[in-house]
């Protein structure tokens, strides 16, 4: 009972990406701009392969629930961040910590899941064309993508009560712009290993099971492109993975940065780095990066302006 009062009734203070006064409001300018792209951005697309017939296959709508993760993803640390450059001082309750901390976890562990989704959808188009369509079917798709958020949010729930069993004594300040694992084990006054044991595993399981599905399935993917004769061919099926890649190396280069790692050697300035790439930074441009580089999503976006100016 006492933990429980000592870590309920506490206050946090979130320091922010920067202290520098100076650098507010130009910081609040660019990141509500981010934030404004994002949601234009995979609303945007979003729409387009709902409307369009031509985008009504599997890959896009593992896409589509990757913007829709990505939005969320987004909205749940940009505004917080945002209106942390226009106060003096952002105070955060112990229960508001931990709901954020849930649900950024949450996104962020269903956003690397439907990327292994979508790695093993290629690796079917690919690899086993002739039964693409069994193997990829509508039902399928949403099994996993349901699968994906149930572990995504499990992962999440364990890590948060995970918390609970922390003290938080003097040090109530987050040298950080939102909740997050690392900088809350830094502040508590307990003993921590449990918690980093955790990390390690759940965590670790999670998000290096599902890079190993993208490796695996890119591997298969990489030896069947060199087999094929038709050099038009290879280009073709390249550029349908191309853009997945991308999003891929984007993502997960900075989350096994940051959490799969030592708390010993944990470093604030690299974490806010790393931090704003993938929590603002990549959500808003995952839909840029398959506009520019699909060549599907790019004819689709081009009939619709043809529509609309024909109207």
């Amino acid at each position: 009972m006492h933990l429980k009062n000592q870590t309920s009734l506490k206050d946090f203070i979130l320091l922010g990406l920067t202290e520098d006064q100076h650098l507010k409001i130009p910081l609040f300018v660019l990141f509500t701009l981010v934030y404004l792209i994002t949601l234009l951005g995979n609303i945007g697309i979003t729409s387009l392969i709902i409307i369009s017939p031509r985008l009504h296959t599997p890959m896009y709508f593992l896409l589509t629930a990757l913007s829709f993760v990505d939005l969320c993803y987004s909205t749940v640390i940009t505004p917080n961040m945002l209106a942390n450059f226009l106060s003096e001082i952002q105070e955060i309750d112990f229960h508001r910590c931990l709901a954020q901390l849930f649900f950024f976890i949450a996104c962020g562990s269903t956003d690397g899941l439907i990327l292994a989704i979508m790695a093993y959808d290629r690796y079917n188009a690919i690899c086993k064309p002739l039964h693409y369509p069994i193997l990829m079917t509508r039902k399928v798709c949403i099994s996993l993508v349901i699968t994906a958020i149930t572990v995504g949010s499990v992962n999440s729930l364990i890590h948060t009560l995970c918390m609970f069993r922390l003290m938080f004594c003097e040090d109530n300040l987050i040298d950080h712009f939102y909740c997050d694992i690392p900088p809350l084990l830094k502040i508590s006054c307990s003993d921590t290993t449990v918690n980093e044991i955790v990390l390690f595993t759940i965590a670790g399981c999670v998000e290096v099971g599902s890079l190993s599905v993208v490796l695996i399935s890119y591997t298969y993917i990489i030896w069947t492109i060199i087999k094929i004769q038709s050099s038009e061919s290879r280009q073709r099926a390249f550029s349908t993975c191309a853009s997945h890649l991308v999003c891929v190396t984007m993502f997960y280069t900075p989350v096994l940065f940051m959490y799969l790692r030592p708390n010993s050697i944990y470093s604030v300035g690299q974490d806010k780095v790393a931090s704003v790439f993938y929590t603002v930074i990549i959500p808003m441009l995952n839909p840029m990066i398959y506009c520019l580089r699909n060549n599907e999503v790019r004819g689709a976006l081009k009939s619709l302006i043809q529509r609309m100016y024909l109207l």
